[in-house]
C-alpha cells in the first residue's frame, strides 16, 4: 500500500443474491484515496456508486477483496477497532430529509455520535453541536428546531455538521447535492471545499453530475456496471479522456452558450444496458461500445495505466494486465 494512501480498495466485489442469481453491484474495484484528497466517483444511476460507498462504511460486506484503512483491512477489525473506524470515517447521505430523525431536535441529531461514543456531558454535547452548526453556516437559534423546519440546503448542512462531530479523516459523500437546487448545490460544494482545507479532510464524492464534480475533485473515477472504466486527475479526464463511456458521459454535459450547444456533437450510445445479475467475465460495456471486439465478450479488461496517473479499462488501450494500485498522479 502506498505510504500516502489513507484508504485503499483492492479488488472489492459486493454481490447481492437475487433469486438464483447474483447481482454484481461492485465488480472488482481498485482505488486509493490520499489524506486531504477528493476522489470523485461518477456514473449513471444503478452503476454501483452508492454500494461502493456503503461497502467502505462497513454497511455491506464485500464478497471478496479488501478495504484497507491506514493499511489494515476494515473487515478484520475487532469491536474496539470498529468503533474507532466509525469515528474516523463518516458519511453524508443523499437525502437529508430521510437521514435525520424527524423526532429529534437538531442539536441532538448533530451530537448523537458524541453520545454513542461516550463523549462529553449533555451540556458539552450541546455546545459542540452549536459550534458545528456555526461551522456549516447555521446559527445557535437553529439548534432547538426540528428537521421539518429547515429547507433542503439547511438540512444538508446539518448532515455535514453531524458527519464532522467525531472529527473524521475521511467522509463518504453519497450524492450530497443531487436533491438540492442548483444554486444551493454550489453553496454546499464550496462549504465542503472550505472544510477540507481547514480540517485536512479526504472525500469520496459520489455523484452523477459531471459538471459539478469537476469543481471539487482532485481525481475522478468513472464507473459502469460495478467496474471502474477510467480514472485520472480531474483536468486530464476532461481534456484527454480515453474510454468511450467517459466520452459519451462528457458529451451529455449541457453548455450554457446556446450557439456552442447547437454545434456540438452529442454521443448517443446504442444497444441495451447489460444486466448486473449473472454478469460473467466479459466487459459490461461491450454491448454499447463502438470499439468492442471479440475479446471484450470473453474477458473483462483490467484497469491499466495508459499514461502517468491515467488509468483505463479497455482492451484497445492496453487494459490486459491488472494494476493493483491505481493511485494516479496529482
Amino acid at each position: 500500500m502506498p505510504a500516502e494512501a489513507l484508504l485503499e480498495l483492492k479488488g472489492v466485489k459486493t454481490f447481492f443474491r437475487v433469486g438464483r442469481g447474483l447481482l454484481k453491484a461492485v465488480n472488482g474495484v481498485d482505488m486509493a484515496i490520499r489524506q486531504g484528497e477528493t476522489v470523485g466517483l461518477v456514473g449513471e444511476s444503478g452503476c454501483g456508486k452508492s454500494t461502493l460507498g456503503r461497502t467502505i462504511m462497513r454497511l455491506h460486506r464485500p464478497e471478496s477483496g479488501q478495504v484497507l484503512f491506514k493499511g489494515r483491512d476494515v473487515w478484520s477489525y475487532g469491536r474496539p477497532e470498529r468503533k474507532q473506524y466509525a469515528k474516523e470515517v463518516q458519511m453524508i447521505f443523499q437525502d437529508p430529509s430521510a437521514s435525520l430523525d424527524p423526532l429529534m431536535v437538531i442539536h441532538d441529531c448533530v451530537s448523537e455520535g458524541l453520545r454513542i461514543h461516550g463523549a462529553r456531558s449533555k451540556s458539552e454535547r450541546y455546545e459542540r453541536a452549536v459550534e458545528l452548526l456555526g461551522t456549516v453556516g447555521l446559527s445557535k437559534e437553529h439548534a432547538n428546531r426540528f428537521p421539518h423546519e429547515f429547507s433542503g440546503g439547511q438540512r444538508q448542512r446539518v448532515g455535514i455538521a453531524r458527519a464532522l462531530a467525531l472529527r473524521p479523516e475521511l467522509i463518504v459523500c453519497d450524492e450530497p447535492i443531487s436533491a438540492l437546487d442548483v444554486s444551493i448545490q454550489a453553496q454546499i460544494v464550496n462549504l465542503l471545499k472550505k472544510l477540507q482545507v481547514e480540517m485536512g479532510l479526504a472525500y469520496l464524492f459520489i455523484t452523477h453530475d459531471l459538471s459539478m464534480v469537476r469543481q471539487i475533485a482532485d481525481r475522478i473515477a468513472v464507473m459502469y456496471l460495478g467496474s471502474i472504466m477510467e480514472m485520472a486527475p480531474s483536468g486530464r479526464l476532461y481534456a484527454r479522456h480515453r474510454h468511450p463511456y467517459t466520452e459519451a458521459l462528457l458529451s451529455a454535459i449541457p453548455i450554457a452558450d446556446p450557439d456552442v450547444e447547437a454545434k456540438r456533437r452529442r454521443i448517443l450510445l446504442a444497444g441495451d444496458v447489460a444486466s448486473p445479475v449473472g454478469l460473467g467475465s466479459e466487459c459490461g460495456f461491450r454491448k454499447r461500445c463502438p470499439r468492442a471486439t471479440e475479446l471484450c465478450g470473453r474477458e473483462r479488461p483490467a484497469l491499466a495505466e495508459v499514461e502517468p496517473g491515467h488509468f483505463v479499462a479497455c482492451h484497445r488501450l492496453g487494459g490486459q494486465a491488472p494494476n493493483p494500485n491505481p493511485n494516479g498522479a496529482g
